[in-house]
């Protein structure tokens, strides 16, 4: 009876903890992809809390043969972006504006650090971004790190959940660029180049 009831308490949890898959209709996604002519690259982004100086949030931005972005458990949304399980499609240079201004806040910046990787490397990262799979709340770190491991030259990188390690860490890469973007607007304007998007302050990016 112990251990039924064990079984059953370990399936709530689960589902508690469960991802929300999404899955952006084919068509969407071929009509969306778009490419960045210059070099293949790896983009991480990090949201960092002004207040105490925490990660709140990781994404990886992957260009190559096309660009989309890794946001695991994110809020982001853009229509001109379809998402399939975190990974947004159609990252133009407009949507990747959009995408910075919807973290960046007075209370949040946005820690921007780029490199430059083989073509065999990007197609690599955008298959594993691709294979993952929707990730839980709170697991971005640990889904972006997992990610950068299985990439060749990124084997090093500490696994785990502090934003902050990780690009402690990435800044230590040989040719790596390394910029922070701030905003002063309120935090009740959030996301203000979004107008479709929602208003309010979302719980976990």
């Amino acid at each position: 009876m112990l251990a039924r009831l064990a079984g059953v308490l370990g399936l709530v949890v689960l589902a508690g903890c469960g991802a929300e898959p999404t899955w952006a209709p084919e068509v969407e996604v071929h009509r969306a992809l778009w490419r960045d002519e210059g070099p293949a690259t790896l983009t991480l982004f990090t949201v960092i809390n002004v207040r105490n100086g925490s990660g709140a949030h990781s994404a990886l931005m992957v260009n190559g043969d096309h660009r989309a972005m890794f946001d695991p458990a994110g809020t982001f949304y853009h229509p001109a972006a379809p998402e399939r399980n975190d990974v947004h499609f159609g990252i133009t240079e407009n949507v990747l504006k959009v995408y910075i201004d919807y973290h960046a806040r007075e209370t949040f910046d946005v820690r921007i650090q780029e490199i430059e990787v083989s073509r065999a490397v990007a197609r690599m990262a955008m298959r594993e971004i691709q294979n993952y799979g929707a990730v839980p709340k709170a697991h971005c770190n640990i889904a972006v790190t997992s990610i950068l491991a299985r990439l060749p030259g990124f084997e090093s990188v500490p696994r785990g959940w502090y934003p902050k390690r990780t690009t402690a860490w990435f800044a230590t890469l040989p040719g790596v660029s390394d910029r922070t973007v701030t905003d002063d607007d309120a935090d009740s304007n959030h996301g203000v180049l979004l107008r479709a998007g929602k208003p309010e302050i979302p719980e976990d990016f």
